[in-house]
């Protein structure tokens, strides 16, 4: 795939306003700033348009993906690293990128585009998408872990069952865990048009009519593959402890597991610890960050209108003040 191709498969998910939050003294300056979820490197390619004389670090655990948005930012090349590397790593990777390069700039901004990538959506082999047949794999780093197929074959019934419980809520989710048990019987499940089928068989008529069956099923599949929110909960912290007074950090979220995560972080660093009863604040115990948005945000109308995949997008910031 020529880089041309690349830049249209990807519309970044509320640009704009990204932009907006990791605009800072620091940033405009020159600063390093992390896509810790590079994907096809959209707000990537963004950032360094934006702040020219900043150093963009990119990480992504899919290599295929890397490998296309470093052609797409291959003109960068002296301002633009791309790492292979899980997000819950990024302390390490600046680190060494850091040393290796001398970079000497200041940690001043992170962005996390949580969930799965564009890319990996519209390539259907790699089997995150139920609206299209392909190998059950879902992993993000094909080198490494275990496959949805292998998830389905290995785990109990209940296991099952708690796994689509925890992972996307879904309500059915004993009765699907059950309906895939006695289809493996018959024969591996290897495909992601025989899950789907299962669930489909499985699912009332009258909520068929309300959503896709296989829609939290496949994404609670791909969320344990990952062990996306393990990692996520190593990942926002370790970020956050890294950046310099003054850095900002943006998390978008897609799904209400990531957002608590995210939230309660966040709150963690906002509040005030000063023991009760003391008549002032003490310093070491003040807000380490202050919140930039109220609440979560969401995608304006126009561009959920536009570009689909922003509709669930919940985006979050904090700026760290000590």
């Amino acid at each position: 795939m020529n880089t041309s191709d690349t830049k249209t498969l990807h519309t970044p998910v509320m640009l704009q306003r990204c932009l907006e939050l990791l605009t800072t003294e620091q940033a405009e300056c020159g600063a390093i700033i992390v896509d810790a979820t590079l994907g096809l490197g959209g707000h990537a390619q963004h950032i360094l348009e934006r702040f020219k004389r900043s150093t963009v670090i990119g990480l992504d655990r899919d290599p295929a993906a890397l490998t296309r948005a470093s052609e797409r930012l291959a003109s960068y090349k002296n301002r633009f690293f791309g790492v292979h590397a899980v997000y819950d790593e990024l302390p390490e990777v600046l680190e060494q990128i850091r040393e290796r390069e001398g970079i000497t700039l200041p940690f001043a901004g992170v962005l996390f585009d949580l969930g799965v990538s564009s890319m990996q959506l519209d390539f259907a082999a790699r089997g995150f998408s139920y609206a299209q047949n392909a190998p059950l794999d879902m992993r993000m780093d094909q080198s490494r872990g275990k496959t949805a197929a292998q998830l389905l074959a290995q785990l109990s019934g209940g296991e099952l069952a708690t796994l689509f419980r925890r992972y996307s809520d879904e309500p059915l989710a004993m009765r699907y865990a059950a309906a895939i048990v006695s289809a493996r019987e018959e024969g591996a499940i290897t495909e992601s048009a025989q899950l789907v089928e299962i669930l489909q068989r499985a699912t009332p008529m009258k909520l068929k009519q309300q959503r896709h069956p296989a829609k939290r099923v496949f994404q609670a599949l791909r969320v344990a593959v990952n062990d996306e929110l393990t990692v996520l909960e190593r990942a926002i912290p370790s970020a956050m402890n890294s950046l310099a007074v003054g850095g900002r950090v943006v998390v978008m979220s897609y799904q209400s597991q990531e957002d608590r995560i995210v939230k309660k972080e966040f709150a963690q660093r906002v509040r005030d610890n000063t023991p009760p009863g003391l008549p002032q604040q003490l310093p070491e115990h003040a807000p380490e960050y202050r919140l930039l948005t109220r609440g979560a945000e969401q995608a304006g109308a126009q561009e959920q209108e536009t570009n689909p995949r922003s509709k669930p997008v919940k985006l979050r910031a904090a700026e760290k003040v000590r």
